[in-house]
């Protein structure tokens, strides 16, 4: 095989700007809000000019949410850039995912002077003809149905496309038709002598360790399907959905490795492109740039720094509405038990006042004297952050992560008890996930050298 190199990107979330009015209808939207909305148009341009100046690599592939949540002018403003990609000779592979797609004007949205708005929606159906001169139209083979394809990238090396979010009861699995277009293409693979590789939107393995506990955070039939792939010859698959960056590795009962990378979104921290080198079957090297800054009015902060106190703000706003509007909290999260409504605003406020080493003092776990001082609430935005944008720094050895081990090991009693289950029916150990979610201990996130066989 010839190495072939790409450019990556996923979660484009393209909303067409003047779709919208961004007042006090839209600022409710976004107290809560991880990803950009007003900044997308913005954002997509700086990273549409940078790939199609970058040298690198003359492929881009796109791993899916191409627009914001579905409204038909955004497909079409995007699709234009898509063309331009093209005209400065690139080739273009996208998959669709469920923010494309929406059967109902009502589920598109934006806002107005007035309140919400819903744009003209794109039937799902209309996806293949929209995005045809970008995978599909080339493919040398196409399950339309559920909008999947196999391309030859270059000699040896080629791309299993895959989308799985069309079945009628709006389940997310494998339908058991696609299961068999799946292996027909792998065999195929493997009998041409070819290196294949899969982009699926969802992540087949949980970006982080306690992703295990939180349904839609990665592919239902998950084990099924990354066991199908590895035992095929398919050892790599590039994803998003959940706007985090990782990459993690699995091994199949007869000893074959499935690595998962997953890719911050572009319009939300971290905010990053991959460039892949596939060097021959066995060897990967992944690295990783941040995304060029955009034309956007952030305050004056660097366009880095705007996209990290968006999360922050969300994670913060969630904590002060626990104490100071626990009804709003309990909505967005959909918790209807009223009975829970004293205990989260006591929690809140507590959360409000308490510092890292009073809430050691209370716990009666040691505290390092650098970081006494912060905001408990302050150090939770930083640390979940962090398990969205990768190569996580609260580990064992640090004073925040021994800090943090030292509480969940005093709350280990605690933790037993809940019993908690992963989403595949397996009991959890929680101080296990909690621990290894926080820090990273395995593959460096970003920059790797990937070994498939």
């Amino acid at each position: 095989m010839v190495p072939f190199k790409f450019y990556l990107i996923t979660d484009t979330h393209y909303y067409k700007h003047s779709l919208s009015r961004y007042n006090e209808y839209y600022d409710d939207f976004m107290h809560y809000e991880q990803k950009c909305f007003a900044e997308t148009q913005a954002i997509n341009e700086a990273v549409f000019d940078w790939l199609e100046k970058a040298d690198e690599a003359d492929a881009v592939l796109i791993a899916g949410d191409l627009s914001f949540n579905g409204e038909k002018e955004s497909h079409l403003a995007f699709i234009e850039h898509l063309y331009k990609l093209k005209e400065s000779g690139k080739k273009v592979y996208v998959v669709t995912a469920d923010h494309d797609f929406k059967e109902n004007r009502e589920d598109c949205f934006g806002f107005d002077e007035n309140g919400w708005i819903h744009p003209e929606n794109t039937p799902r159906e209309e996806l293949f003809d929209l995005y045809k001169d970008f995978g599909f139209g080339e493919a040398i083979a196409v399950d339309k149905q559920h909008l999947s394809y196999v391309a030859q990238l270059s000699d040896g090396v080629r791309l299993l496309a895959l989308n799985n979010d069309g079945n009628a009861d709006g389940g997310r699995h494998f339908e058991e038709s696609h299961i068999e277009w799946i292996k027909e293409q792998t065999q195929k693979a493997r009998e041409d002598g070819q290196m294949m590789f899969a982009m699926n939107h969802y992540p087949l393995i949980p970006g982080q360790p306690i992703f295990n506990l939180i349904g839609d955070t990665y592919q239902k039939d998950a084990g099924e399907v990354t066991k199908l792939l590895a035992d095929e010859g398919v050892h790599l698959c590039f994803t998003g959905h959940m706007h985090n960056q990782s990459i993690n590795v699995i091994e199949t009962e007869k000893g074959n490795k499935f690595y998962d990378v997953c890719t911050g979104s572009i319009i939300a921290d971290p905010s990053v492109i991959r460039l892949v080198n596939i060097i021959d079957d066995e060897t990967v090297d992944i690295k990783t740039y941040e995304t060029p800054d955009f034309d956007y009015d952030t305050g004056g902060k660097t366009c880095k720094q705007y996209l990290k106190d968006l999360f922050d703000n969300m994670i913060v706003n969630v904590l002060d509405d626990m104490a100071y509007d626990t009804e709003r909290m309990m909505g967005k999260f959909h918790i209807d038990n009223p009975k829970l409504k004293p205990v989260l605003k006591t929690v809140g406020k507590i959360l409000q006042k308490t510092t890292v080493g009073g809430l050691g003092r209370m716990l009666f776990f040691k505290v390092d004297k650098s970081i006494k001082k912060e905001k408990v609430k302050d150090v939770a935005a930083e640390l979940v952050r962090m398990m969205f944008e990768g190569n996580q720094y609260f580990k064992e050895g640090t004073p925040k992560g021994d800090a943090l081990l030292a509480m969940f090991a005093r709350l280990k009693p605690v933790l037993k008890k809940v019993n908690a289950k992963t989403i595949d029916g397996k009991e959890a150990d929680i101080f296990d996930l909690l621990k290894n979610s926080a820090g990273n201990y395995d593959i460096d996130d970003y920059n790797a050298v990937l070994k498939l066989k």
